[in-house]
């Protein structure tokens, strides 16, 4: 016999966790970094066609401080990304980044020295969103794996420390070519 037996109907028991995941994902508010060809696919989400509010997020973020969701949709130079690590840093936390794109998360075709090889060098990346560009439907469903990310979510005083070390393995890591010897 437990707890759940002694309480009145309509009561619900949930841990603070599982609270607090549910109301993060409930309330992503993006702050759109697009950069190319991806950013039309982007702002295709918030047609009504697609209605990416449904998801609870209403409006893309003009400010940094606002936005909790950085959605990197394209091809990144080298001159852009301090500019995009400096909005980074003035987002509040806790803060997710979504790579949208072959380009955002690889480099595409663009394997020069202009691109950046992966945004995953500037700022550490939750999801990754394949494909040239990718369809609205794949966003979203990006969002929706990035919202079972959050909603599993730990809080505690260890928090912090771990998502110190999982950017700062995701920042040192080496671009695939260098791994494989590809261009070598």
């Amino acid at each position: 016999m437990g707890l759940e037996e002694k309480l009145p109907s309509g009561i619900m028991l949930t841990t603070v966790e599982k609270l607090a995941g549910y109301i993060r994902k409930s309330s992503l508010w993006p702050a759109s970094f697009g950069l190319a060809c991806c950013a039309i696919e982007m702002m295709a989400t918030t047609t009504a066609k697609y209605d990416l509010s449904r998801f609870g997020m209403e409006v893309f973020r003009g400010s940094p401080r606002q936005a909790d969701l950085m959605i990197v949709a394209g091809r990144l130079s080298n001159k852009m990304a301090p500019v995009l690590r400096q909005i980074y840093d003035q987002m509040a936390g806790p803060k997710w980044v979504l790579a949208m794109g072959a380009c955002a998360s690889s480099g595409g075709m663009f394997n020069n020295y202009a691109i950046v090889q992966g945004v995953d060098h500037i700022v550490p990346v939750d999801i990754y969103l394949p494909g040239c560009p990718p369809r609205p439907e794949m966003l979203m469903n990006a969002i929706i794996k990035l919202h079972e990310q959050i909603s599993d979510t730990k809080l505690g005083a260890n928090r912090a420390q771990i998502i110190r070390e999982v950017e700062a393995a995701a920042l040192a890591s080496k671009p695939v070519h260098q791994i494989t010897g590809l261009l070598a």
